[in-house]
């Protein structure tokens, strides 16, 4: 005999216990914060331990580099290797990174107000062929730099500008992903409404942008000028191609030929390791003196 068991219309299947669902929830929110702290904590590591193991290396001479552990303190050895990077070539090391902060320091100050004023003028200018030219600059955004090093190294072998200052700081004055953030400040920091008030008020579009635009911009501009000075900082192909006078190199290259005079005289690699340390003190003193502009200018873009 069997038995068929019906449910009545109307009946519901229970829900599940309060406490049940307290708990599923808590131990989703567990996973998700451990997995983004976990990543966190990897990316932190990624950035830090090498400069920890810089930190550590320049303790040491050439024995104790190849002799103790890698994040072992050596004998002590940091002012001795200072000073063997001070006195070396007379001091060229030095010259190097006043170059590079000269490179840098440019390409941020002027490179960046010129990415500021440009994305004003996509943003707030209406002109023809305004969509066709900003989809360019996006396209140079795509293109990486190493691929224009030789087309410019053509273009200043043209104006005879090779060998010189200029031939570093031109090309650095034009930063498409500046022209792109710049575009994204404006429309966030700077409303029509104000410049149309400004406009009646008979200022014309170059003092508009001087008192209103570039205020309201400062710190996306602040921001810019920070990724266009690391971005200065570290490039090595455009001046290992366009110079050929080391007085001139910036110290990222510099530091390269010590690094190949290190290959045949051992005694040259704690001097490139104290130089590679002395070159990332001018970017820490940048982030931290602009630090305040920094992090108002990356949340900027993220409400509108």
């Amino acid at each position: 005999m069997t038995t068929t068991l019906t449910r009545h219309r109307g009946a519901t299947t229970p829900p599940p216990p309060r406490s049940s669902m307290k708990s599923t929830t808590a131990a989703g929110s567990f996973a998700s914060k451990l997995t983004v702290n976990g990543l966190l904590i990897l990316g932190s590591a990624y950035m830090v331990v090498p400069v920890l193991w810089l930190v550590f290396a320049s303790t040491k001479n050439a024995a104790d580099l190849y002799g103790t552990s890698a994040y072992a303190l050596g004998k002590f050895s940091l002012f001795d290797n200072i000073a063997a990077v001070a006195s070396q070539d007379n001091g060229v090391f030095f010259r190097w990174l006043g170059n590079s902060i000269l490179y840098a320091g440019c390409g941020a100050v002027f490179g960046g107000l010129i990415s500021v004023m440009a994305g004003y003028a996509f943003d707030k200018f209406q002109f023809r062929g305004k969509n066709s030219l900003f989809g360019f600059v996006l396209v140079g955004v795509l293109i990486p730099n190493t691929a224009t090093v030789l087309p410019m190294y053509l273009l200043a072998s043209v104006f005879g500008i090779t060998n010189t200052i200029w031939a570093i700081i031109i090309p650095v004055l034009c930063n498409p992903f500046g022209v792109y953030l710049a575009r994204v400040y404006s429309e966030s920091y700077v409303p029509g409404e104000t410049l149309e008030a400004a406009r009646m008020d008979g200022a014309g579009p170059i003092r508009s942008f001087f008192s209103l635009g570039l205020p309201m911009m400062m710190p996306g501009y602040v921001t810019i000028a920070l990724f266009q000075f690391v971005g200065v900082w570290n490039n090595f192909m455009l001046p290992l191609v366009m110079l050929q006078d080391q007085k001139l190199l910036p110290v990222s290259v510099g530091i390269s030929i010590w690094q190949g005079y290190s290959v045949p005289q051992p005694e040259f690699t704690p001097m490139v390791i104290t130089g590679s340390l002395l070159s990332v003190i001018p970017l820490l003193v940048a982030f931290i003196l602009l630090q305040r502009f920094w992090k108002s200018g990356l949340t900027a873009g993220s409400v509108k």
